[in-house]
């Protein structure tokens, strides 16, 4: 499945967000993560299902100041 993960295109074979990450190796506890604009929680990673063309944006914390 094509999906857009950052503005950068990927192929997966995960059907979840979940899943998705994982085969992506964006595994980090303290990621937030957004469908097609929409935040999903964590919790919910793993029954959100993807379908071809989706948008994902991942943001991790960055320390500093």
């Amino acid at each position: 499945m094509k999906i857009t993960v950052n503005a950068k295109p990927h192929e997966v074979s995960a059907s979840t967000l979940d899943g998705a990450l994982i085969e992506l190796g964006l595994i980090s506890p303290a990621l937030a993560t957004a469908l097609n604009g929409a935040f999903v929680s964590r919790a919910k990673r793993v029954e959100t299902v993807l379908t071809d063309g989706d948008r994902i944006e991942v943001l991790a914390p960055m320390q500093g100041g």
